[in-house]
């Protein structure tokens, strides 16, 4: 759609008038579908099949014959998985002075955000874009919808959008996933430089702008700038411990990783992009459903480089269980789609990479499977053992782990909250043996996904934030003001 329609306005029922894809990208894979070579799509290999049957059965015989074995390999593997949160937890973050770029010497930037009914939060999305300090006749802002989303296209239809913005229509295919409308919109993408916005997103107004004089600033093998998500401060329990969770992953963990040069799995938002590179590796692979964990590694397996920026993007966290398990599977699923992936042929990396690789999506699938099991294995032991008058099963050594476990957690998540400047509420910590165990629900849910359905996106709602941005009218671009948040 031309940017003086943009700027009018769009008519929802025009649809035959907005773009399409001009040619496809290379890899055309099934009907128009895009996906990297050997990706998500293609079926595990027999040697994929043999070794996963040979794990299995292995685990079950070593269960039955020789339950010592195992436990000692259980037990070694979450000591690793303790003592590596706690080497994050007291490695300092690098610092990452730069300077900035004056407006002519700016490149042109591409965001894209993808969205799939969201007319309740269209409004929030289209106010924060227009709050970003950038020059805007070197933005490209492309929201891409569904041709059938009518209610998210009435939304923005009734909405004053900012010149640089225009809205696109996927091409009707398979399957219906975040990183198939990306790769419909990449192609169209006119900037150097590329990033991604779901659809509750607020970046930090001078985001765009420090990741622009961070490429300047490094070599052309920094393929990728991860922003921080912080999520909103909720005192409720569930948003608290999700809350809890992302200040761990993304103001400890991937700082780490990040000092150490080792590559992450990104985060399925904000994260920016050289559009050379992304173009070089074939942009997202649209049958994964964490696309952004599998381009992390994709990029690293292609011998490009990652970093964090400072400057952060806020959002808002599940409200309920029933919304926060059908995401997490999501995750979960898509983890394990990515450690297919990635295992399906020896990967040509580092072996720093290798080892930053197990540690975080082998480790992560790992322990959704296995915290539920393991603290209900320990709370009969223990009690069947005591009620008994034996030995309960936990030895002083399990005691020992599970106690430097929790206590790790808490303090990289002193650490991680107080990186986010959000509160410490000493509640929350004591609740986090309760709320690991709950993704051994979302695990067997997304296993149980992963057999039968292991394309399908589940979404998560989102309500309106009318207090999102509280002291200012954000105004658009177009020299129209958005309404008032």
């Amino acid at each position: 759609m031309a940017r003086e329609d943009a700027a009018k306005g769009l008519r929802a029922h025009d649809l035959e008038s907005l773009p399409r894809l001009r040619r496809p990208m290379p890899r055309l894979v099934g009907e128009d579908a895009l996906e990297p070579a050997r990706g998500a799509a293609q079926p595990p290999t027999a040697r994929q099949w043999l070794a996963g049957i040979v794990v299995a059965a292995s685990l079950t015989a070593g269960l039955i014959l020789t339950p010592a074995i195992v436990h000692d390999l259980l037990f070694l593997l979450f000591a690793l998985a303790a003592l590596t949160r706690l080497a994050a937890t007291l490695m300092p973050p690098r610092a990452r002075p730069v300077g900035g770029l004056a407006d002519d010497a700016l490149p042109r930037y591409t965001i894209i955000a993808p969205l799939y009914r969201e007319a309740d939060i269209a409004a929030n999305l289209v106010a924060a874009l227009a709050a970003l300090d950038y020059p805007p006749d070197r933005l490209q802002v492309m929201i891409v919808l569904e041709s059938d989303d009518r209610e998210t296209w009435d939304a923005l239809a009734a909405l004053p959008l900012p010149i640089f913005i225009q809205v696109l229509a996927a091409p009707p295919g398979r399957p219906r996933t975040k990183p198939r409308a990306c790769n419909v919109a990449l192609e169209l993408a006119t900037g150097e430089l590329l990033t991604i916005y779901d659809a509750e997103d607020r970046p930090d107004p001078g985001q765009l702008r420090e990741a622009a004089a961070r490429f300047a600033a490094a070599p052309v093998r920094l393929a990728c700038l991860q922003a921080p998500l912080r999520v909103d401060p909720d005192r409720r329990l569930l948003p608290a411990q999700f809350a809890l969770e992302y200040a761990v992953q993304f103001e400890v963990m991937l700082p780490a990783l990040a000092r150490l040069g080792a590559p992450f799995p990104l985060g399925g938002t904000s994260n920016h992009f050289r559009v050379a590179a992304l173009r070089a590796v074939g942009g997202w692979d649209a049958w994964n459903v964490t696309e952004d964990a599998d381009l992390g590694f994709r990029l690293a397996a292609e011998g490009y480089a990652m970093d964090l920026l400072d400057s952060p993007t806020f959002e808002p966290a599940p409200e309920t269980l029933a919304d926060w398990i059908p995401q997490r599977a999501r995750w979960v699923k898509g983890y394990m789609q990515t450690f297919g992936v990635q295992s399906r042929e020896p990967p040509h990396w580092r072996t720093g990479a290798a080892v930053s690789f197990a540690v975080t999506l082998g480790a992560a699938i790992a322990a959704a499977f296995l915290h539920g099991p393991l603290v209900a294995w320990a709370i009969v032991g223990t009690v069947l053992g005591l009620a008994s008058g034996g030995a309960p099963w936990l030895s002083p050594w399990d005691g020992g782990l599970l106690t430097a476990g929790w206590t790790f957690a808490g303090l990289a998540g002193c650490v991680g909250l107080r990186r986010a400047g959000l509160p410490l509420r000493i509640r929350d910590l004591a609740f986090l043996p309760l709320y690991w165990p709950l993704q051994s629900l979302a695990a067997a849910f997304a296993l149980v996904q992963l057999l039968w359905r292991p394309f399908h996106w589940d979404k998560t709602p989102h309500a309106p934030r009318t207090g999102a941005f509280p002291d200012r009218t954000i105004a658009v671009r177009s020299g129209k003001k958005a309404p008032a948040l």
